[in-house]
């Protein structure tokens, strides 16, 4: 068989070989004089990060980004709505970029709008869609995304990726790509800013709070928007049957989200695909009722283009049109689903359906309203229903309750996304995440949080049973959001992209400017029922918080005892065997027959349970090998990329590196077998090499050589063989942790209540797929 050159990676060193025919009599192996120099070269540590474990943003052309840019539709636009029909909408402040024509207007103006008003406020909704939307989110925001994902957390772990301001979870450390700019590659102004920021511990706190906190009030949203819309498109049959009871009404929703959680499992792909034509649809019945009301109406409305309208707007109402731009906000909430969501999807993807289908559907919809209710002032109260078409009210009716019903899908498919982003930082714990989708990487499904949300979103429709009691509460939260997203994009532009602070600033402020306006404008609804759901996110912010102090403390105490196995095994000088470093206590380890696998969380250092076992037991498996599962960001990984073996100091003490995907199942009841056969494919090919006591001595001849390389590669195979065929154990360790006795009150009552979250939340051994009979948990204990 001809020879296969197979290039092997010790440490720093590369290593040439010669891979002959894999009969088991033959191991017939070159060493080449390379090879030779480094015969004392081991991995103390395990296999490095390649290239490819890294997290790629996806990139998407062609029909699949067509065909992505269609699922986003039926996601981000199709988003809630509330009862227009039968309702005061001036105290109904929810809804979404999708169906926001709904009830601009209706909760902007208190009575018949004067022309000089209507024109104001119609060029502040242009404006607002054309500088928030679509300059500020769609062309700058989409661009802070970190390897694909949105969100304030995604633009904070960005920042991290570029500057030291978060401690990594050693777990995943490796994994974390560092980009950090030279110094030499900023302005000097950049790096003043960068070396501000990494030595500020305040500016940590104040970044750390900003990006949690963004992501709470979304992921309250998701509690409550589910609750509000469909509550709102059920409130609307009031229209057809004025005698429905609020029993029915209350019944029927809250059986519609229970219905709507069910579906969840299926995956973003599958419900996006059925509920796109439904936002599709919805969206050109809006673009072509607003040409038909500018063509009939009164098309001088397009003067509002110019935004002296908008500044006269505040002139003419001063105080008054402040407070009123509580309503012009509804025209742009769902911003922030647009940003969250882009995992899912894609930056690509959104641009498309923004700009091609829902940015001048919108724009035309909101002005073609102006151009009726410019005519028929008495319009405003009910813009979208009054302005219909002759014959068109009643399939508008039916489209706009099953956008209500589709209404929810953008703020939860957000939920998933930020609490994917929030458990990979260790701000959560590690609860169940499905991949549904192998094509489209960013598509999950939370089983825990489906439910949960489920649960909260029925209560809320129970408890408070009509729309108005909630109403104020989702234009603070987005608003609030956009906010924190601007000064967060800020920082980004200067570490990041490397713009000048001038730049930044210049671009910085009329953006500021124009979300504070807005802030303050909503932040008056706060006592009206904004409350509700900043309560709902201060609640998760805190929760997000502790967790993360909880895991700092334990890190630092795991960080203390990092050894290499040098450091705690060695030679025995009197016999061949081996025994503990005198900083253990020194003594022979005795040999318990069999392969132990021993679970290795980090993949650096030796694994706290095999540690433990040394100490306690002070007895060594025939074969130990050391596996580290790396999880990668991408559904699949290729046969020959899976699996990494390298050989320690310690004799028969073997490393592995399993890489996956998230839709590889690698804990099956046949691991054993297949940690064995890859250690044993490894010494075959001369990837573990035998240690200079086996080698031959360097002036034997070379044929003499080959033969006691031979022989030691037979013996050490045999070893492997008899250990194997023994028994197989599987080793995994269960850290207890107990409380330093130094904190005070406070500090004992947060770090009792993680550990009462952390014990609840682990996975418990006995659920891991391998035979119960083989399984050996190692306890101990460990002080935070």
């Amino acid at each position: 068989m001809a020879d296969d050159n197979a290039r092997i990676q010790f440490g720093e060193d590369s290593i040439e070989r010669t891979k002959t025919a894999d009969s088991t009599n033959a191991y017939k192996r070159r060493i080449s004089v390379q090879e030779a120099d480094h015969e004392s070269v081991f991995s103390e540590k395990g296999e490095g990060v390649r290239e490819s474990d890294f997290k790629k943003r996806q990139v998407f052309k062609g029909w699949t980004l067509l065909w992505l840019a269609y699922q986003s539709t039926g996601v981000i636009y199709g988003t809630p709505i509330v009862n227009e029909l039968v309702r005061d909408m001036r105290l109904q402040q929810l809804g979404d970029i999708g169906t926001s024509p709904l009830y601009v207007y209706s909760s902007t103006f208190m009575s018949e709008p004067a022309e000089r008003d209507l024109l104001g406020a119609l060029s502040l909704i242009i404006w607002a869609l054309t500088t928030i939307v679509t300059i500020k989110y769609v062309f700058i925001v989409l661009c802070a995304d970190d390897e694909g994902e949105g969100g304030t957390f995604a633009i904070y772990t960005l920042l991290s990726r570029y500057s030291d301001i978060m401690k990594h979870d050693p777990r995943v450390n490796r994994l974390v790509k560092m980009q950090r700019h030279g110094t030499n590659e900023l302005y000097a102004s950049n790096n003043s800013i960068r070396t501000w920021l990494e030595k500020s511990k305040v500016a940590h706190g104040i970044l750390k709070v900003l990006a949690v906190f963004g992501v709470s009030l979304i992921m309250a949203d998701g509690i409550l928007t589910p609750a509000q819309s469909v509550l709102g498109a059920i409130q609307g049959l009031e229209v057809v049957k004025p005698d429905i009871s609020n029993g029915t009404i209350v019944g029927v929703s809250c059986a519609i989200l229970v219905l709507l959680f069910v579906v969840q499992p299926l995956g973003v792909h599958r419900l996006s695909h059925a509920f796109a034509p439904v936002v599709i649809i919805w969206l050109l019945f809006n673009g072509c009722f607003g040409i038909y009301n500018l063509a009939v109406h009164d098309y001088r409305v397009l003067r509002a283009f110019s935004p002296f309208y908008a500044g006269d707007w505040f002139v003419r109402n001063k105080t008054t049109g402040w407070i009123n731009l509580g309503g012009i906000l509804l025209a742009f909430t769902g911003v922030e689903a647009l940003f969250a969501d882009l995992g899912a999807f894609s930056r690509r993807a959104i641009q498309l359906s923004w700009l091609c289908l829902a940015y001048p559907c919108l724009l035309l919809a909101y002005i073609g309203q102006a151009a009726y209710i410019s005519r028929i002032p008495s319009a405003y109260s009910n813009p979208f229903f009054q302005t219909v078409p002759p014959g068109m009210f009643y399939p508008s009716l039916v489209i706009a309750i099953l956008a209500a019903v589709v209404a929810s899908q953008a703020l939860i498919t957000s939920t998933f996304q930020l609490l994917s982003q929030v458990m990979h930082s260790s701000y959560f714990p590690h609860i169940t995440m499905i991949y549904t989708s192998d094509k489209f990487h960013g598509q999950v499904y939370i089983p825990m949080a489906n439910w949960l949300m489920m649960i909260g979103t029925v209560i809320v429709t129970a408890v408070y049973s009509n729309t108005t009691r909630l109403g104020h509460a989702y234009g603070v939260c987005v608003i609030l959001v956009t906010f924190i997203t601007t000064n967060l994009v800020t920082l980004v532009a200067v570490i990041v992209w490397r713009v000048h602070p001038a730049i930044v600033f210049l671009v910085w402020l009329p953006f500021v400017t124009f979300d504070a306006l807005f802030l303050t404008s909503a932040l008056t609804k706060v006592p009206n029922g904004a409350w509700f759901t900043l309560l709902l996110a201060v609640i998760l912010a805190s929760f997000f918080s502790l967790w993360r102090y909880g895991k700092e403390k334990q890190w630092t105490w795991e960080s203390k005892d990092q050894h290499d196995i040098s450091d705690i095994i060695v030679k025995n000088p009197d016999s061949n065997g081996q025994m503990l470093s005198q900083r253990y206590g020194g003594g022979e380890l005795q040999e318990i027959d069999g392969m132990g696998i021993f679970f290795d969380k980090t993949g650096d250092f030796v694994p706290a349970v095999y540690e433990q076992w040394l100490q306690k037991f002070r007895t060594q498996m025939d074969v130990v090998v050391l596996m580290h599962m790396r999880a990668l960001s991408k559904p699949h990984v290729e046969e020959e990329e899976k699996y990494a073996v390298s050989r320690t100091s310690a004799k028969n003490v073997y490393r592995l590196t399993i890489r996956h995907g998230y839709n590889d199942h690698v804990i099956t009841p046949d691991l054993a077998r297949l940690v064995y056969e890859e250690v044993r494919k490894a010494i075959v090919r001369g990837a573990v090499k035998p240690s200079p006591s086996e080698q031959s001595s360097a002036n034997e001849s070379s044929d003499k050589q080959t033969e006691a390389n031979d022989a030691a590669l037979a013996a050490r195979l045999r070893h492997l063989d008899e250990a194997y065929d023994t028994q197989a154990l599987y080793l995994v360790g269960k850290q207890q942790m107990r409380i330093n006795e130094k904190y005070n009150i406070v500090k004992k009552m947060v770090l009792g209540a993680f550990l009462w979250v952390r014990e609840n939340s682990r996975t418990r051994v006995e659920k891991l797929n391998v035979p119960v009979e083989k399984l050996v948990e190692v306890g101990f204990v460990g002080e935070i």
